[in-house]
């Protein structure tokens, strides 16, 4: 096995290397409320890395990735971030779908997949939320049929994600009749483009339009493209969501602690930091930030419930609190936007939506509360 420190300097230099010439332009490039920014060339970009062998660095060798160790893992994100590449395009599929079949797919629905996501030739979205089960996953009323070889799918998703790009949607459905929350569920995986299928943006406080609501009408997938059991899906999507919460996130620090920095720049050149209030907004931002890095490493690997709520709640909090002093740094600049937003706006806009995606602050309260400190179950109507 490479050395840590090998593995580093390696991706440092290839990331130094090939971040130039056709794909110079593209570093700080995409991301939340920028989605739209530079997309196709960022799937080239991606391209680029499969060839090189980058994709995929923590899966198995076996299924097509490198073989990384957790800790490589880690280095590969934060070197990534520390270099400003561009956002991914295919990460649903690449840190969430692919590890998803890696654990409980059949080898069929491995070899048709896993080398498809790798190398980017197909992207991915993700269909959990609806509009009567945001937070609340084990509500979902999108129901899917069996009619002989296939699955057909009625209902409706929202927030999803890249929607309007994707080719295939991993959807977790009702199958079984009069099942009620967790049961009867199955995770289902279903193409995009048919007729069955539609796709409405919804414009977002940043006049972007990344979020989606999606629509299942009659909708069909092959009987097979289910994965793990019919009946087991809430396993297999508990499976997903703690792929979700894994090392990308140590990776997604560096980018919260160059934001950071930015915005103590700004207060600097503005003057702004001689109010003792928004010094101490900074410090106190960046002692945070320090025990959301200590507690992603101290945590690194854990499965136990509550693990990866409290680093949610650790994280998504810091990032809508960082919007807020974003604002209060930019004083009266703030509140206008011409002709468009400023980074600083699109940050406090759409960083509202960090306590909400991903499991609200109310969810992962709740499940702190319930399954880890055993108090008393809240009472559902």
């Amino acid at each position: 096995m490479e050395p840590d420190d090998q593995f580093r300097a390696r991706i440092r230099d290839w990331l130094a290397d090939n971040l130039t010439g056709e794909f110079a332009d593209l570093r700080g490039r995409g991301g939340p409320g920028r989605e739209h920014e530079a997309f196709d060339e960022r799937v080239a970009w991606e391209r680029h890395l499969a060839a090189a062998g980058w994709n995929c660095v923590g899966w198995p060798v076996e299924h097509g990735g490198a073989g990384a160790t957790l800790e490589q893992q880690v280095i590969f994100h934060e070197e990534y971030a520390r270099a400003d590449a561009p956002a991914r395009v295919s990460h649903l599929g690449q840190e969430l779908l692919g590890p998803t079949l890696i654990e409980f797919g059949t080898p069929e629905q491995r070899r048709r997949f896993l080398p498809r996501i790798r190398d980017v030739d197909e992207l991915w979205c993700q269909g959990y939320s609806e509009p009567g089960a945001g937070s609340d996953l084990a509500a979902v009323a999108t129901t899917a049929t069996r009619e002989g070889d296939e699955w057909v799918i009625t209902g409706q998703k929202v927030w999803t994600s890249l929607a309007h790009v994707a080719d295939w949607c991993f959807v977790l459905a009702r199958t079984e009749p009069g099942s009620r929350r967790h049961r009867g569920l199955s995770y289902l995986l279903v193409p995009m483009r048919q007729p069955g299928v539609e796709v409405r943006p919804i414009t977002q406080l940043t006049g972007t339009s990344e979020f989606n609501e999606v629509f299942f009408d009659g909708a069909r997938t092959d009987a097979d493209l289910v994965v793990g059991e019919p009946g087991e899906g809430w396993r297999v999507a508990m499976g997903t969501l703690a792929f979700e919460r894994g090392v990308a996130t140590l990776g997604q620090q560096i980018g919260f602690r160059r934001e950071l920095d930015a915005l103590t720049d700004e207060a600097r050149r503005t003057g702004a930091d001689a109010d003792p209030a928004i010094r101490e907004g900074l410090a106190r931002a960046r002692v945070r930030l320090d025990v959301v890095r200590a507690h992603a490493r101290r945590t690194l690997g854990e499965t136990a419930t509550g693990t990866a709520e409290v680093s949610k709640l650790l994280w998504a909090n810091w990032h809508r609190d960082l919007g807020e002093l974003a604002m209060r740094v930019r004083g009266a600049a703030s509140l206008t936007a011409e002709p468009e937003l400023d980074d600083w706006q699109r940050l406090y806009l759409f960083s509202r939506a960090d306590t909400i995606y991903g499991g609200s602050n109310e969810i992962q309260r709740n499940v702190i509360a319930e399954r880890v400190l055993g108090l008393p179950r809240e009472v559902r109507t």
